[in-house]
């Protein structure tokens, strides 16, 4: 009786060949015993079916991935002109908005409808045309007061320069070109000259007082306008009034080319200080011919009536002028600078102790203001960050002040009297030491402002001002109070983005002291 483990040589051949056609069944039904070197020979055929069926998987899998019915992908593309998500319809792939409608134009069915899009489509182009992408929320506001000023204050430059050409006889018979030439030159030297002098002697206050020193120098140029629009009653004195308003106008330049990177900067959200400048070059060129065409405009009207034409710059300078100052002044209203100073860091400060909070830059411009004024006078103790002047009356508690200190102090506070002709200013000295950091700075002015506060209270109780050794009880329990608060102010104050690193002060406030170790 043949074993079942036996299988015929002679039917090998037949037994593979039947395999191969039934592979799938006959590998289940193999015994499990089996010689070795057979079951290797049996082995072959499954790299066969492999290779065999590998395409036919493939082209299975890839009508299994493949969707059959219309399909939302899940994939959203936010850009410029809207957000758009991927549909597959099942043939073709197509990009839709977010509210499902196709951004194609081959369906105009809702004419309205396709007015609408066409209109939004334009202004988004002309939004990312003279917008930056990533902008803080009131740069918007800051763009719109500044198309008003720029426009007009182009309309009247253009008009100031069509009064200076009819002042030295450009268009007449009795025009001189090689004397007109002279004068020019002459008085753009000689405005060149002043803005190096004006711009080396304001250096630090482009940064300390940014707004006050922008408006005040756009006030300024409004009045050199003025001046060159006075050229055609006095052509005689041209040179002189042309050299006038040439000087004012230089000096303006300056100051704008000096503070336009801070203000840029405060916009700057996302680093793209580069793109915020170049679109401000846009908008500037933008809106500067419109103000020409402005002024074209209005000289067209009034073509035929010489009279008229040459009294229009006088009607007009008034009215444009006031529209333009105020659209600089609200405009700068809308600039919020992170940067700190002496005079922001005391509003903080003073917010701090008063109310328990740090401001935010947008809080603080506010109360800023364009400080056209100093609030010396206005204040009681106002601060002050310097050195004692001998000139002033300078009580015992200043000179006990600077007996005390040692070689860790990097700072110290003291009490400082002026007087501006009959009356007494009482005020507060902060005295910084060579070395000193931002964190003794800031560590040192909210020391003033505690003891500022403590002053004011007692004042308002009717009491005596302290002295000797009371007051350096309390400024050394402000002291202990001003470094206690420091870790949280700085904390809070990085957190709402104001630049903590450097403080900018004035040529007189960076004054320091050195300790001498008798």
């Amino acid at each position: 009786m043949q074993s079942a483990l036996h299988i015929s040589t002679s039917n090998l051949t037949f037994n593979l060949s039947s395999r191969w056609e039934r592979q799938t069944k006959t590998q289940f039904f193999l015994p499990i015993k089996q010689n070795p070197c057979f079951r290797r020979t049996l082995e072959l055929p499954n790299s066969l079916k492999t290779s065999f069926h590998f395409e036919f998987e493939e082209e299975k899998l890839k009508r299994e991935l493949e969707p059959t019915t219309p399909t939302l992908l899940p994939v959203i593309i936010r850009q410029s002109d809207g957000v758009s998500r991927y549909f597959w319809d099942g043939n073709d792939l197509k990009l839709v908005s977010i509210d499902g409608k196709p951004f194609c134009f081959d369906n105009f069915d809702d004419l309205v409808d396709g007015c609408q899009r066409f209109l939004r489509s334009c202004s988004l182009g002309v939004r990312n045309f003279l917008l930056p992408r990533e902008i803080n929320e009131n740069y918007l506001e800051y763009v719109k007061w500044k198309f008003l000023h720029r426009v007009f204050s182009s309309a009247l430059q253009v008009l100031a320069t069509q009064a200076m050409f009819r002042a030295i006889g450009i268009g007449y018979a009795r025009s001189l070109p090689s004397a007109a030439a002279l004068n020019w030159v002459l008085k753009d030297g000689l405005g060149r000259l002043s803005r190096c002098i004006y711009t080396a002697s304001l250096a630090s206050a482009f940064d300390t007082n940014l707004k006050r020193v922008r408006f005040l120098t756009s006030v300024v140029f409004s009045l050199s306008i003025g001046v060159e629009l006075m050229t055609p009653a006095f052509p005689q004195y041209f040179l002189l009034l042309a050299s006038i308003a040439n000087i004012a106008k230089q000096i303006s330049l300056a100051c704008y080319l000096a503070t336009g990177t801070a203000v840029h900067r405060s916009f700057a959200v996302a680093d793209n200080l580069g793109e915020v400048s170049a679109k401000a070059q846009i908008q500037q060129v933008c809106f500067d011919n419109l103000g020409l065409m402005l002024a074209a405009a209005l000289n067209i009207m009034l073509k035929n009536n010489q009279r008229l034409q040459a009294g229009l710059p006088f009607v007009v300078y008034p009215i444009f002028t006031a529209i333009d100052l105020y659209g600089i002044y609200q405009s700068l209203n809308h600039v919020h600078l992170q940067t700190l100073t002496k005079d922001r860091l005391e509003i903080i400060m003073d917010t701090w102790i008063q109310f328990g909070y740090i401001p935010s830059p947008a809080e603080v411009s506010k109360k800023e203001g364009m400080n056209f004024f100093s609030s010396k006078g206005r204040l009681k103790w106002p601060i002050r960050i310097g050195c004692l002047n001998p000139k002033c009356q300078i009580p015992q508690i200043s000179m006990m002040a600077m007996r005390s200190l040692n070689k860790d102090d990097f700072y110290f506070v003291c009490m400082e009297i002026s007087f501006h002709g009959f009356q007494r200013n009482e005020g507060i000295l902060l005295c910084l030491r060579e070395g000193s950091s931002t964190s003794d700075i800031i560590t040192g002015l909210l020391q003033a402002c505690y003891i500022r506060e403590r002053l004011t209270y007692r004042r308002k109780k009717g009491e005596e001002i302290l002295e000797g050794c009371e007051w350096f009880d309390m400024a050394n329990e402000c002291k202990k109070c001003a470094k206690e608060d420091m870790k949280v102010v700085n904390e809070k104050m990085v957190e709402l983005g104001w630049a903590c690193k450097n403080i900018l002060l004035s040529t007189d406030e960076q004054t320091r002291f050195s300790f001498v170790n008798d």
